[in-house]
C-alpha cells in the first residue's frame, strides 16, 4: 500500500512539472467551491520527492513554492484562510502535527469547513479577489526574487519567475489572464537589473523610502542562488515557505554579505557592495520606525551557500559561519533591528502568517522559589549562606531563538515520554511568539512541575545589547537601551518570565552597567552574558545575579561521552560552585541520562531547576 501511494506522490510531481493541469493527478468532479470562512489546506507533500539532481523539478519546486508563500501570505494577512502541508522532520509530518494540536475538535477554528487542494494555481483562482496580479522577476538576477517577495507584499501581488517553458507558473497564470502588476526584469525577457545590488537600490527608493513598506519586520532569506546548490542544507532549504509571514506583514526581504573585506560569494565579480547595501537597508528600516521600534528580522546567513567557508560553498569566504553570524547580529543591532533566527539546517517553517491569529492568554505567570524551600533542601545553611560543598549546574536548554527551530524540533523534543523527569530550563526567546504563538501557548499549558521557561538569547529577540550603547558602532543613533528595556518588558510580563538564560554579546561590546540595570528591569532574577565588566566571573546589579558564560555547548549524542564533557566544564572553576552548561536541540532522555551520569560520578553535583539555580547564586552574591 506505501509502495502505491509512493507511486502516486511521484506521478503527481511528474504532472506538475509537465504543466498538468491538476497537481493532484485527479479532477474533481465538481469545481471546488470555497466561501467565506472557509480553510483551503494545499498539500504539497508530493514536491518533497523532488531530487537536488534534478534540475528542471528543482526549478519548478522553487517557483511554486514561491507563489504558494507570497499568495499565503496575503490571503492570510486579516484571517486564517491558507494553510500548507509541506515539512517533515524526523519522520513528523510537521505542518500536520501543529494542526491536530491546535486546530478544531473544539479547539481553534473548531467547525470551520476545510477544502483541501494540490495546486497553487488553482488556490490563486480561488482567492483571485485578493490579487492585483504578479509581480515577474528575472532569472539572470538571483537578488531580483527576494526583491519579488518584496514587492508582493507591498502590492498584493503573487511572485512569479520568469520562465516561457511550458508547464511553467509564470504561463499557467498568464493563460488565467492574471496581469502583471510589476516587472523586474524587461517584457522581452532580457535584464533590466545587471548587477545583484542594482534591484535592492530600486526597491530602497521605491518601498523604503515610501514607506510602503513595513519597519517592523524584515526578512533576511536566500534568494534564487538556491538553485545553484539546492541540496546543501537540505531540500526544504530554500525557506520560501518562511516568506509568507513576512509578505503578511509588508516586509522587505534580503540576502546580502555582511562583509566588506572581501566580495560576496555570489557576485565575486562586482565587487564588495554588500555590506554597504545593507547598512543602507537597516537605516532606511530604522527610519520608519523613529528610532523608537524595533525591526523583527526573520532569517539567518545563508553558511551552506555563500558568505562563509563551508566547503560546500562555490567561492568559500575567508569568514567561519559562526563569524558570519555574529556579524550579521552586529549590524543588526547597530540600527535596532533583532534576528529571529531561521537556520540551517531546521531553518524551514510554514504557515506563520496563518498561525499568526492564534489566540494566546494575557499572561502566563511563572512561579519563583523561595529561599525556606532552598534551606529544606540543605542548599542553604540554617545561617543563610549557599552550601558550598555542593557543584550547582544549571542545563541551558536551547537554542530556541528560531521560530523555525521549535516549529520543526518540538514534535519530537517536547513529546519525549522523560519530560518531566529532569529539571529543563526551555531557552525559548519570547519573540518567536510573533510566527508561532500556538507553540509557545501549547508548551505552557502541557508544561510538568520540571519544565521552567526562561528567555533564550538575548531575550525577546537575538541582538548584541552591548550595541545600543553609545557610542554606537556603524550607525551613529542614539541609545537604544530604555527601547530595548521596554520591548522586552511587554514580553516578559505576557510570558511569566524573569530570567534571561544566555547573551550573546559576539562581534559587539559586552554591556556597562546601564546595560545590566535596564535588564534588571524586565529580567530581575538573572542573566549570563558572555562578557561582564575587568573579566569578572561573576556580578551583580541592583540585585540581579550574574554569571560569565561561554559559547560552548556539550553536544555529544553518546551519553558516556556528553556526562565527561559536562564534567570536564564542572572541573574548569573548582572555585566556584555555579556551572552553566548549554544543549542545543537535546531531548528530555538526553539531558536525564547527562544528569544521573553527572551525579553518579560526583555526588557533590546536583543539577538544578532554573529558579532554584539563580537564586542560589543570587544568595551567593550577596554572602
Amino acid at each position: 500500500m506505501k509502495a502505491g501511494i509512493k507511486i502516486l506522490c511521484l506521478a503527481a510531481v511528474m504532472f506538475a512539472v509537465l504543466g498538468c493541469e491538476d497537481m493532484s493527478g485527479m479532477k474533481p468532479a465538481d469545481p471546488v467551491v470555497v466561501n467565506d470562512g472557509d480553510i483551503v489546506i494545499l498539500d504539497l507533500s508530493q514536491w518533497r520527492d523532488i531530487t537536488a539532481k534534478d534540475s528542471l523539478g528543482v526549478v519548478r519546486l522553487w517557483e511554486t513554492m514561491h507563489l504558494t508563500s507570497t499568495l499565503q501570505g496575503i490571503v492570510n494577512r486579516d484571517q486564517p484562510r491558507l494553510y500548507i502541508k509541506y515539512i517533515s522532520t524526523d519522520g513528523v509530518e510537521v505542518d500536520q502535527f501543529w494542526w491536530d494540536k491546535c486546530v478544531g475538535d473544539g479547539k481553534w477554528l473548531s467547525g470551520r469547513r476545510t477544502v483541501t487542494m494540490y495546486d497553487p494555481v488553482k488556490v490563486l483562482d480561488l482567492f483571485r479577489d485578493k490579487i492585483q496580479g504578479m509581480v515577474v522577476y528575472d532569472p539572470a538576477v538571483a537578488s531580483t526574487s527576494c526583491v519579488a517577495s518584496t514587492v508582493a507584499g507591498a502590492e498584493d501581488c503573487v511572485a512569479v519567475r520568469y520562465d516561457m517553458r511550458p508547464g511553467s507558473v509564470y504561463t499557467r497564470l498568464v493563460k488565467r489572464e492574471i496581469p502583471v502588476k510589476v516587472w523586474l526584469l524587461n517584457q522581452d525577457g532580457t535584464s533590466k537589473f545587471h548587477t545583484k545590488l542594482e534591484p535592492y537600490r530600486w526597491a530602497v527608493d521605491n518601498y523604503l523610502k515610501t514607506g510602503k513598506c513595513s519597519g517592523e519586520t524584515a526578512g533576511y532569506y536566500i534568494d534564487q542562488y538556491w538553485m545553484k546548490q539546492p541540496g546543501n542544507a537540505g531540500m526544504n532549504h530554500h525557506q520560501l515557505t518562511n516568506h509568507d509571514y513576512f509578505v503578511s506583514h509588508k516586509g522587505f526581504i534580503f540576502d546580502l554579505s555582511p562583509w566588506d573585506d572581501e566580495p560576496a560569494s555570489d557576485a565575486i565579480d562586482e565587487g564588495n557592495g554588500d555590506r554597504d547595501m545593507f547598512i543602507e537597508i537597516l537605516r532606511e528600516i530604522n527610519i520608519l520606525n523613529g528610532g523608537q521600534r524595533f525591526c523583527h528580522v526573520g532569517g539567518f546567513a545563508p553558511w551552506a551557500h555563500k558568505y562563509s567557508d563551508n566547503f560546500r560553498v562555490t567561492h568559500p569566504s575567508k569568514h567561519a559561519a559562526a563569524q558570519t553570524e555574529w556579524e550579521v547580529v552586529y549590524l543588526l543591532s547597530a540600527f535596532n533591528a533583532y534576528k529571529d533566527a531561521d537556520a540551517a539546517s531546521y531553518g524551514a517553517m510554514a504557515n506563520a502568517s496563518f498561525w499568526q491569529h492564534y489566540p494566546v492568554k494575557e499572561s502566563y505567570p511563572q512561579g519563583w522559589v523561595t529561599r525556606e524551600q532552598l534551606k529544606a533542601r540543605g542548599y542553604i545553611n540554617a545561617n543563610g549562606r549557599v552550601n558550598t560543598a555542593n557543584k550547582y549546574v544549571l542545563f541551558y536548554v536551547g537554542d530556541y531563538d528560531a521560530a523555525a527551530w521549535i516549529y520543526q524540533k518540538m514534535p519530537t523534543l517536547w513529546e519525549d515520554p522523560s519530560r518531566g523527569s529532569v529539571p529543563m530550563m526551555w531557552s525559548i526567546n519570547p519573540s518567536l511568539a510573533r510566527r508561532a504563538p500556538m507553540i509557545m501557548d501549547y508548551m505552557r499549558t502541557t508544561a510538568t512541575d520540571m519544565d521552567y521557561f526562561a528567555a533564550g538569547d538575548n531575550g525577546a529577540g537575538y541582538l548584541n545589547p552591548g550595541m545600543l550603547e553609545e557610542p554606537r558602532p556603524v550607525s551613529g543613533l542614539p541609545s537604544g537601551v530604555a527601547a530595548w528595556a521596554a520591548h522586552n518588558k511587554a514580553y516578559y510580563e505576557q510570558w511569566g518570565l524573569s530570567v534571561t538564560g544566555f547573551v550573546i554579546d559576539g562581534n559587539g561590546p559586552g554591556m556597562s552597567n546601564a546595560g545590566f540595570k535596564a535588564y534588571a528591569t524586565f529580567s530581575p532574577n538573572g542573566i549570563c552574558p558572555q562578557r561582564l565588566p575587568d573579566g569578572r566571573q561573576t556580578y551583580m546589579v541592583d540585585g540581579m545575579p550574574m554569571l560569565r558564560c561561554g559559547g560552548a555547548s556539550v553536544g555529544a549524542d553518546r551519553i558516556e561521552d556528553a556526562g565527561q564533557t559536562a564534567i570536564s566544564m564542572v572541573q574548569d572553576h573548582p572555585d566556584l560552585p555555579f556551572y552553566w552548561i548549554r544543549t542545543i536541540l537535546k531531548s528530555p532522555t538526553w539531558h536525564k541520562g547527562v544528569k544521573d551520569y553527572m551525579e553518579s560520578a560526583d555526588n557533590k553535583i546536583v543539577v538544578l531547576d532554573g529558579p532554584s539555580w539563580y537564586e542560589l547564586l543570587r544568595c551567593y552574591l550577596e554572602q
